[in-house]
């Protein structure tokens, strides 16, 4: 992706924000030139992934597939000791025309939430003992407080307000309902490992490989510079 696709889509996700009135953290206004100076105080944010984020899953089609997201908090499965936090929570950000692949998680379960804007369509699929896509049999969901039983591959719809509830082992791709516009999302969650609790089929990777084409406006949360030493 460009610098410049990526400035725009982060600015489209905090325009969102503003237009419903969710408020993010002070670290997400710092500038690429303010985390140079940022001490040790803030590893939390570098060591858990704080922040902005933008995938393309690799494949650099992002207003095809793909969405932008911040990461408000999360706790660190290879850190428990010096991170407690069993929880994580992001907003996400997808247009029309946007998708987000089939995959599943081992560890993390996670509920996500249309917090406004249009609707969003979750496919979902449970997953076989050699992890492959069970196409055959019905999946046991559960949308704010509703247990329902739905054949696989139905794309449970989502209105704003709605949740649903993904559990480990479950596939799930989402994408927005045509015509209903763009959607704000949320999402709350276990612990969330990126780069080793993802499992895709057919497999794609996470993050994109950037063209620098403009100033970055926002650092990545994989682009922080470390502490500086005193």
């Amino acid at each position: 992706m460009k610098r410049s696709e990526i400035n725009k889509a982060l600015k489209d996700l905090e325009n969102m924000l503003r237009e419903y009135r969710y408020f993010l953290p002070k670290f997400a206004d710092f500038t690429p030139e303010e985390w140079k100076s940022k001490g040790h105080e803030f590893d939390e944010i570098r060591d858990n992934m704080l922040g902005w984020d933008i995938t393309d899953y690799g494949l650099g089609k992002f207003d095809e597939v793909g969405f932008s997201l911040f990461t408000i908090r999360n706790g660190n499965l290879k850190m428990q000791d010096k991170y407690k936090k069993p929880y994580a929570e992001k907003f996400l950000y997808l247009k029309e025309g946007q998708y987000a692949p089939n995959h599943f998680h081992w560890y993390k379960m996670e509920d996500i939430i249309n917090r406004g804007g249009g609707n969003i369509l979750i496919r979902v699929f449970n997953s076989l003992p050699d992890e492959s896509i069970d196409k055959q049999n019905d999946v046991t969901v559960h949308i704010d407080g509703e247990t329902r039983v739905v054949p696989a591959g139905t794309q449970v719809r989502l209105e704003p307000g709605m949740s649903i509830s993904i559990m480990q082992g479950m596939y799930h791709d989402f994408e927005v309902e045509p015509g209903t516009g763009a959607v704000l999302i949320g999402e709350v969650s276990q612990c969330n490992d990126d780069n080793t609790d993802n499992r895709f089929e057919p497999p794609v990777g996470r993050f994109p490989e950037i063209e620098e084409d403009e100033p970055p406006y926002r650092l990545l949360c994989n682009e922080y510079p470390p502490a500086p030493e005193k």
